[in-house]
């Protein structure tokens, strides 16, 4: 009797480099550009404006870009969830806010620990997410519609919270050291190696789980590309920062990576583990790709959208704590004027898309710092508001139609 013994199943051979290069030219090819234009479009806006304006590439200046741009950011990490559905949060910067008026109320009105006051105003987003969408998941109300009436709602809210038109100053020191305070040089330089070590072994230990499912992985040389790469860029980052900004370091020393930046650092963390590697995120990416395969699926989709409205709003009440911080008050204007376009912008330059089902929340991340290069830049060529308002907006224009664009050639593509 003979025995067949059956050979093991052979583990897919790791693509070169080259051939991971020559993919992701193809990708682009088929229109899936991902962050490139964010990237791409960075790059040429710190070159022109370090040849315009040298004050531009100083490390007082660099410090400014993180903490000038830190609360639209972390709204717009939020607003990638919403638009990932599809849908739109237009309250977001008033939302941002009102939590900061909740916040500064409890603090200096009422005397609650800072803490308290934190967690009172975060709370705040959670019920604000969760009504609007409770409203458009069960009512059917069109988002653009349910949160351009809170627009408004929370326009009017902020005014009675501040009692019409005063000032609230927040004297706290740890809600005023988010914005304005700096870690000591060796703390960064240690944060800076822990983010590379992590990074390093979650690749590592993703290539050997494909490895052994006998999947295609990344080979060792990617990797330590990447690796590489990240080391390179923050520890030139972190080396900037750590430089005396102060024109009087014997009065006061101003050196440090911004404490803001870790803690944003810990969002981007987070939520992009919500989004890749949780069951919610792929049915979120699943419900905005196309909801009723969704639903015929088996997926909530009600309570997706609820849940990322909730999200968004809660990331606009850390946003409304950062900018409550980096102006050590709170008025009526907080949240307000061009925070949410400024955020809606962030979300779409970096590459999420307005029509659902792409995005990354690493893209609010890019597109906040395209959003800040070209505020602060033009602000240090001396144009004015209505300068940097045409700029910014055609900037979105052109990256809502590459999106645009991008979706026609990967259908095209998938016609083909």
């Amino acid at each position: 009797m003979t025995t067949t013994i059956k050979p093991a199943a052979a583990t897919a051979p790791a693509p070169s480099i080259g051939a991971n290069l020559r993919g992701y030219a193809e990708r682009v090819r088929g229109g899936d550009m991902g962050a490139l234009p964010a990237v791409f479009g960075l790059v040429v806006l710190c070159t022109v404006f370090s040849v315009l304006r040298p004050s531009f590439l100083t490390p007082g200046n660099f410090a400014n870009l993180f903490t000038q741009g830190a609360a639209v950011t972390v709204i717009a990490m939020g607003l990638v969830f919403v638009l990932l559905l599809g849908e739109i949060d237009l309250s977001a910067g008033f939302a941002s806010g009102v939590c900061a008026a909740v916040l500064a109320i409890l603090l200096t009105d009422q005397g609650l620990p800072w803490y308290a006051a934190v967690a009172a105003a975060i709370l705040t987003g959670v019920v604000i997410g969760t009504v609007l969408g409770a409203l458009v998941a069960k009512l059917g109300i069109p988002s653009f519609v349910v949160t351009l009436a809170a627009f408004l709602g929370f326009q009017g809210l902020v005014l009675l919270l501040v009692k019409g038109g005063t000032n609230i100053s927040i004297r706290d020191e740890t809600i005023l050291a988010i914005a304005n305070k700096y870690l000591p040089p060796a703390l960064g330089w240690g944060l800076l190696a822990a983010c590379v070590a992590a990074y390093a072994a979650l690749q590592l230990l993703r290539a050997r789980k494909r490895a052994g499912r006998g999947l295609s992985a990344d080979p060792i040389s990617l990797i330590a590309v990447r690796v590489g790469a990240l080391a390179v860029l923050g520890g030139l980052a972190v080396y900037v920062l750590n430089l005396e900004r102060s024109r009087n370091a014997a009065v006061v020393s101003l050196k440090g990576v911004p404490i803001v930046v870790p803690l944003i650092v810990v969002l981007l963390v987070v939520l992009t583990f919500v989004l890749r590697r949780t069951g919610f995120g792929r049915h979120l990416y699943a419900v905005g790709g196309n909801a009723e395969a969704a639903r015929r699926a088996g997926i909530n989709v009600d309570r997706m959208k609820i849940a990322a409205f909730m999200i968004c709003s809660t990331m606009a009440a850390v946003g409304g704590i950062i900018a409550a911080s980096r102006a050590s008050s709170v008025d009526p204007n907080t949240g307000g004027s061009n925070v949410l376009l400024y955020a809606v912008g962030a979300a779409v330059i970096g590459g999420t898309s307005l029509f659902g089902g792409k995005g990354r929340v690493l893209d609010a991340i890019l597109g906040g710092a395209v959003v800040a290069v070209i505020e602060n830049g033009m602000g240090l060529m001396g144009y004015s508001a209505g300068v940097k308002f045409i700029v910014t907006g055609t900037v979105l224009l052109l990256a809502a139609g590459v999106d645009a664009l991008s979706r026609k050639r990967a259908a095209a593509a998938g016609l083909r």
